[in-house]
């Protein structure tokens, strides 16, 4: 099984995803911003699509590199999030988020995404 995704690779953002057994694990690096807003929710729109087309039960993101999330992208997670919701409890997938706390934008602003789907969402510190 293979992914249908296309590695974003910007001069300042990067994302790649790799589909193992049930799971994708997704690395985010650099600075998502107004400049890689759209490449980022393309991105994660079709990750989304692929994850339920493979039916897998999580996705790893893994956002240890990710220096800097503004509110735009930020809001690009959290109706990735509804999506992951929105799906009936047979297709829905579980969302693990690996952090940085030493990143204050990360300690901030995960902490509220975790409380919009307390079921679906763990952050790792």
């Amino acid at each position: 099984m293979t992914l249908d995704l296309t590695r974003v690779a910007t001069q300042t953002l990067s994302a790649d995803a790799t589909l193992d057994d049930r799971r994708i694990s997704v690395h985010l690096a650099g600075t998502a911003d107004n400049e890689t807003r759209a490449e980022l929710a393309v991105y994660v729109e079709k990750l989304h699509a692929e994850a339920v087309r493979h039916g897998v039960a999580a996705v790893e993101l893994d956002l240890r590199k990710l220096e800097f999330m503004n509110s735009s992208s930020f809001k690009i997670l959290v109706a990735w999030l509804a999506q992951i919701r929105d799906l009936g409890p047979s297709s829905q997938y579980k969302l693990t988020i690996r952090s940085d706390p030493s990143l204050l934008w990360q300690r901030r602003s995960l902490a509220a995404l975790s409380c919009f789907a307390v079921n679906l969402v763990t952050i790792e510190t």
